[in-house]
């Protein structure tokens, strides 16, 4: 092959750029300090770096965004079971303070107020919020966990309960003692020793007092389930009717009477059970569950929504449907965070598991009692002051005084004694709370494990793309010396050697 003088230009001239190119890329790579610029420069080293920043950008989202965000919410979350604690802790001093008898009226006010107060803050506190949204309601996180205001909506309920929710309860008759002055003491019926009794009285409370009157509730005890997880049901628990509290017959006097019967109270949301029905409950399997289905369409401030508890519908919308299944108790609404590789976490705590309807019907029926109690001392004190009043007649005076006396003591016996009750049941509440505590406070350490984790990952694929991607400078200012001399060498000799042309040899 022939070389001509144009070859020999065209080819120095190549390589002169191809010392220019090189000398370029390095001079690059020392700028950005980076060893590839382009894949095609180390295919190797460049799949290893995208590799190392995604990782390193995965870390990133789990520790900078995802774990303290998650932190929050275990914090807020803990803080407001915390002073959950505290308010069910003074709830339970109020109740040991009652049950040591002997109180005066002044000391029952006490108790009184303190106990509202703390009634008027337990849930009140549930609905704590983080960044707008409500901590407690599971997946509902946009609903309050009670009704911010009175209102009327219809819902209607299907409550799970078991026998464990069955009691007996003191029921003193004080016929129409209460109603008692000092223009009626002497015509007013009902109002006699005799008319002073004390009866035991079964019951299954409901969540909610001041339930619609209008629809009968019914019970129905669950035997098992199909095949698709659906409920099967016994036979029928027997006829539900409604009595109301304020009717002509007092239905906790006539239950007594009535073994067979069960009586629904709207007004404090009490089935009253006759002694034969509640022998046969008592006699069902431990975890057989008995359903009651009923209505309540009046809120009041501060009532918890039914839609975080239990299986019910309202306007068209049914909630918690699942609940009714095989497996509908364990559908639970956890709120998972992702907080590191295959890495889940639940945040949150549903409200049943702290914020339970016992905890305020106990306190309220504790307060209807010594509210009956102060009533009924300020128609002693009326009947005492007419005593040696000329007046009045005192052979009925005296006798309406032994029956208010009665009642008071009947009734003082009947509130020691629901304060001790109330303290062994508010301690229950208490347990399950510190319960939550406990579990947050586990998540909490389980997630600062993680955290700690996510640090060292975090630092080590920083680590790693750092030298991975990252150009050596020395080196490369060697290396860029030496290009910068053969190219100012390409540059001498191709000068010289194509100022040479065939004519130099003729």
């Amino acid at each position: 092959m022939r070389i001509t003088n144009k070859i020999m230009q065209n080819n120095s001239v190549y390589n002169i750029n191809q010392n220019k190119i090189l000398q370029d890329k390095l001079n690059s790579q020392i700028t950005t300090r980076q060893k590839v610029l382009k894949p095609s420069d180390d295919p190797v080293t460049a799949i290893r770096s995208l590799r190392l920043r995604s990782n390193l950008n995965q870390v990133s989202q789990y520790y900078q965004k995802n774990i303290p965000d998650a932190e929050n919410w275990l914090d807020l979350t803990e803080s407001s079971i915390t002073t959950t604690v505290d308010i069910v802790t003074d709830m339970i001093n109020e109740f040991q303070r009652g049950s040591k008898g002997s109180l005066t009226t002044k000391d029952r006010q006490i108790i009184l107020d303190t106990l509202k107060e703390c009634r008027n803050e337990v849930y009140a506190t549930g609905d704590n919020d983080y960044a707008g949204r409500t901590l407690f309601t599971g997946y509902r996180t946009d609903y309050s966990l009670s009704f911010d205001k009175g209102m009327e909506k219809t819902y209607s309920i299907t409550e799970q309960l078991n026998k464990s929710n069955m009691e007996t309860i003191t029921y003193v008759d004080t016929g129409k003692l209460l109603d008692l002055n000092e223009t009626n003491y002497d015509t007013l019926a009902d109002t006699d020793q005799t008319d002073v009794e004390r009866y035991q009285v079964h019951r299954m409370r409901l969540a909610y007092e001041d339930v619609d009157a209008g629809t009968i509730p019914t019970i129905k005890t669950v035997v098992g389930y199909d095949d698709d997880g659906n409920a099967v049901y016994g036979s029928a628990v027997g006829t539900v009717t409604v009595m109301p509290q304020a009717g002509a017959t007092d239905p906790y006097v006539d239950i007594a009477n009535n073994p067979d019967a069960i009586y629904f109270v709207p007004e404090t949301g009490d089935l009253l059970l006759g002694d034969n029905v509640y022998k046969n409950l008592s006699g069902l399997p431990a975890d057989t569950e008995i359903r009651i289905d009923y209505n309540k369409s009046k809120w009041a401030d501060g009532d918890l929504r039914p839609e975080h508890y239990f299986s019910c519908s309202s306007d068209g919308i049914d909630y918690n449907k699942e609940y009714l299944t095989k497996d509908g108790k364990n559908n639970k609404q956890v709120i998972t965070f992702d907080v590191g590789f295959n890495q889940k976490l639940d945040v949150n705590i549903t409200a049943d598991k702290v914020y339970k309807h016992g905890i305020a019907r106990t306190v309220d029926e504790m307060i209807s009692y010594l509210e009956e109690l102060d009533s009924l001392d300020a128609v002693v004190k009326k009947l005492e002051a007419m005593v040696d009043d000329a007046n009045y007649d005192q052979d009925m005076v005296s006798a309406k005084l032994e029956a208010a006396k009665k009642a008071q003591t009947y009734l003082s016996d009947t509130i020691q004694k629901k304060f001790e009750h109330g303290i062994t049941q508010m301690q229950g509440y208490l347990d399950d709370t510190n319960a939550a505590l406990t579990d947050v406070g586990n998540k909490g350490m389980r997630l600062k494990l993680i955290e700690n984790r996510l640090s060292s990952q975090e630092e080590s694929f920083t680590t790693l793309a750092t030298k991975n991607d990252e150009a050596d400078l020395a080196e490369l200012a060697v290396h860029l010396s030496s290009a910068e001399l053969t190219y100012n060498a390409s540059l001498n000799a191709t000068a010289k050697l194509l100022q040479t042309t065939l004519l130099n040899y003729i």
